[in-house]
């Protein structure tokens, strides 16, 4: 009889000390096997893939290891780490879902921190901020010289940076082929007044002929004027500014040989001004020629000029992937001035409203963006989109995959997709196993794979006096 108390003790002891392991805290699971008798084995293993567990009312899928779902079983048994299979069951309308949607129960859900959000349809607009320089307006430049080589006898304009305005005299240049140019102008004159009797009958002829001479060689019509009231030849010359600007290059010097064709000066016209900006290639989308743009100076605080986009250079620069542009601005009080910097600011609003969704709920592989949409009652799908540009707040167009008013995952859902990726890998692995070209369900077992007696064999290891281990030899 006392024997018999001391057996029923050490198996109340050995009970509640397997109940209290770390695995059992971990999958509340542990196997009682050894423990509660061959009958509750029996029934453990009379339950198979595809049968109702009496416990739950539910019917079983497959059984899983408690560490790595990936161990899949169509009985219960054993997993490599030598913890017990659990089973995992039937969710009602299962069947009717793609293999990838996943139920998330809503405490585990708030542990995770999953927020969601609705699909919108509004206007998308996009601001861009970036960088520019302020340079000269091309179509405003102006080169000054001569179409006949001389001497420069008097210089008006002899700095950089002097502002000039149209008609201004520039300088005075004494030219030979001039010379003598007035000098056939004032004898065909005279010809054609009748002064010299002689005079052939193509005097008006070689009248024309001689003044035109002198407009192609730039000179002014009050200057031919003059020389035909006058009636005498003018030394040198003076050359007109052919526009107002201010002189950007300067190559004149008082008594400087000019050649034919040679700048003298180079005057440009700062009424408007031309910015040199750069954009990133995401962002061309939202830029065409036309659109208005602003533009704030660090030395003028608080105001902004208005212009517009000129110009889109047709190609990007290799070293930066950036795209060029060109704006305009009206300069009428001469404040803006060539080599400043500016901020530029260019804002855009794609026509009608577009379907968008906030870039956090996206979950971009490189190859295929994924949204997850809520199903209701803790179920997520996985839903495959297609993605246009990106606007203001971080909102992303969605051009196809998501309708208006859906709700979608906008945080969390990382660990969502990892958990649908599984569902659907385990999917199609039961569904190759069905199908019988997966091999039997149980071609995983570790049960037969056994360790020699002698790998792990420590009978013979003994422990020295001052603590390190050393085995015995035997002759």
């Amino acid at each position: 009889m006392f024997a018999k108390q001391i057996i029923i003790a050490f198996a109340a002891a050995a009970i509640t000390l397997a109940l209290n392991t770390p695995a059992a805290l971990v999958r509340d699971r542990i196997s009682l096997s050894s423990l509660l008798g061959p009958a509750t084995v029996h029934a453990q293993e009379a339950l198979k893939a595809g049968m109702v567990d009496p416990k739950t009312g539910k019917k079983i899928k497959y059984w899983a290891a408690p560490m790595d779902p990936t161990y899949i079983r169509n009985q219960p048994g054993k997993s490599p780490m030598g913890m017990d299979l659990v089973p995992v069951y039937e969710e009602e309308g299962e069947e009717k879902e793609p293999s990838s949607t996943i139920r998330i129960d809503p405490v585990t859900q708030q542990n995770m921190g999953v927020r969601l959000g609705r699909v919108e349809k509004k206007h998308l607009s996009k601001s861009i901020r970036t960088f520019g320089t302020i340079t000269y307006d091309e179509t405003g430049l102006y080169s000054v010289n001569t179409k006949f080589n001389g001497w420069i006898e008097t210089l008006y304009v002899d700095f950089l940076g002097e502002r000039v305005e149209k008609g201004q005299p520039l300088f005075d240049i004494y030219s030979p082929d001039l010379l003598t140019a007035q000098q056939e102008y004032l004898i065909a004159i005279q010809q054609q007044k009748g002064l010299n009797r002689n005079a052939p009958k193509g005097a008006d002829r070689l009248l024309d002929a001689s003044r035109t001479r002198l407009v192609y060689w730039d000179l002014t019509d009050e200057q031919i004027t003059q020389l035909e009231t006058a009636g005498e030849i003018r030394k040198a010359i003076t050359i007109f500014s052919p526009a107002s600007g201010v002189v950007i290059k300067k190559k004149a010097l008082k008594g400087h040989y000019v050649k034919a064709g040679e700048h003298q000066y180079e005057i440009a016209d700062l009424s408007t001004v031309w910015v040199d900006v750069d954009v990133y290639e995401y962002e061309l989308p939202w830029v065409h020629k036309g659109m208005p743009a602003e533009m704030e100076l660090a030395y003028l605080p608080g105001k902004r000029y208005a212009g517009e986009v000129l110009f889109i250079y047709p190609y990007l620069d290799p070293k930066t992937r950036t795209a060029r542009l060109r704006l305009s601005f009206a300069n009428p009080d001469n404040k803006l001035k060539p080599g400043m910097y500016a901020n530029i600011y260019l804002k855009s609003t794609l026509p009608g409203k577009r379907l968008v969704v906030p870039q956090e709920a996206v979950i971009d592989s490189g190859v295929r963006k994924r949204v997850f949409v809520s199903r209701g009652k803790g179920k997520f799908e996985p839903r495959e989109v297609t993605i246009g540009v990106e606007g203001n707040d971080y909102m992303f167009e969605v051009i196809d995959g998501l309708s208006e008013g859906e709700e979608i995952v906008l945080s969390g859902q990382f660990m969502l997709d990892s958990e649908s990726r599984l569902k659907e890998a385990i999917a199609k692995m039961l569904d190759v196993r069905s199908k019988g070209t997966g091999g039997d369900a149980d071609d995983l077992e570790m049960d037969d794979m056994t360790m020699g007696d002698d790998d792990l064999d420590m009978s013979d290891m003994t422990m020295d006096s001052d603590g390190s281990a050393e085995k015995e030899t035997t002759p």
